[in-house]
């Protein structure tokens, strides 16, 4: 686990009173959530509760019907998704986001271009870059893909290529990394490869994840918040979730008899 951050400081995310829409139908129904720095946060909850929604909005993907949301104390209302990574949140998605026809190397040196000055200078030549290929061959090394840095992502196991999306999000240097399902699909042995691969690559980051697998929760999240038709039910730490009543009957109950 990370090391706990004090209460008095100012958190890595907070939500207050969101709520989004579409027409008459309110998906996020008033949600207040804060994660403090460098904790490992899960979301949980069943088909349709808004998971991906609550994401959309923290990333900026979609624009709140009503509320907020900061990070680090920043209020992100009106940033485009490109704004709000620039200032230290980066995120995975539930289908794997790579270019498949680059070189593992390749998707990995592109996602550290900003971050590494690159900005729109089409003159500079990235190949001659020591600095940009050193950094690039160093989080290959974190996500244990090295062996495959000169073979196209696309012929990848689904894990490795899971794997490589993870390295992707972290290279920008974010500090708030949020990861959409991680293992969903997965046989326990990539699982575990994955799990231990957060683990790493997530110290003393904040990590916020949506994940239906109980065992990964539990194993993995300091706290968890579990959502419900659009709105928190219990958040807490993994013990005190999981005694929940009202969690019990909600979904974990169902949940945990579904990994058996």
């Amino acid at each position: 686990m990370n090391a706990p951050m004090s209460k008095t400081a100012v958190p890595a995310l907070q939500l207050e009173g969101l709520r989004k829409s579409f027409g008459r139908t309110e998906i996020i129904r008033g949600v207040d959530l804060s994660i403090q720095r460098g904790e490992l946060h899960a979301v949980i909850g069943p088909n349709g509760a808004g998971k991906s929604t609550l994401f959309n909005l923290i990333t900026g993907r979609f624009a709140p019907t009503s509320g907020t949301v900061r990070l680090h104390g920043t209020d992100l209302a009106g940033m485009a998704p490109f704004q709000i990574n620039r200032m230290g949140l980066s995120r995975s998605f539930q289908i794997t986001n790579i270019f498949p026809k680059m070189t593992v190397f390749e998707n990995v040196r592109c996602s550290l271009l900003w971050s590494q000055g690159y900005r729109y200078s089409f003159w500079n030549l990235v190949s001659r870059s020591r600095e940009l290929n050193e950094g690039a061959d160093e989080i290959l090394e974190q996500i244990n893909l090295t062996a495959r840095r000169d073979l196209p992502a696309g012929v990848l196991s689904y894990a490795e290529q899971r794997a490589l999306e993870i390295g992707i999000t972290i290279a920008g240097g974010a500090d708030v990394i949020m990861l959409d399902e991680p293992t969903a699909g997965m046989s326990h042995s990539e699982t575990d490869y994955i799990v231990e691969l957060i683990r790493k690559v997530t110290e003393n980051k904040t990590l916020v994840m949506v994940e239906h697998d109980m065992g990964v929760v539990f194993g993995l999240a300091d706290r968890i918040s579990v959502l419900v038709y659009g709105e928190i039910i219990a958040t807490g730490r993994p013990e005190d979730v999981r005694a929940n009543p009202k969690v019990q009957e909600a979904y974990l109950g169902a949940a945990l008899e579904a990994e058996h």
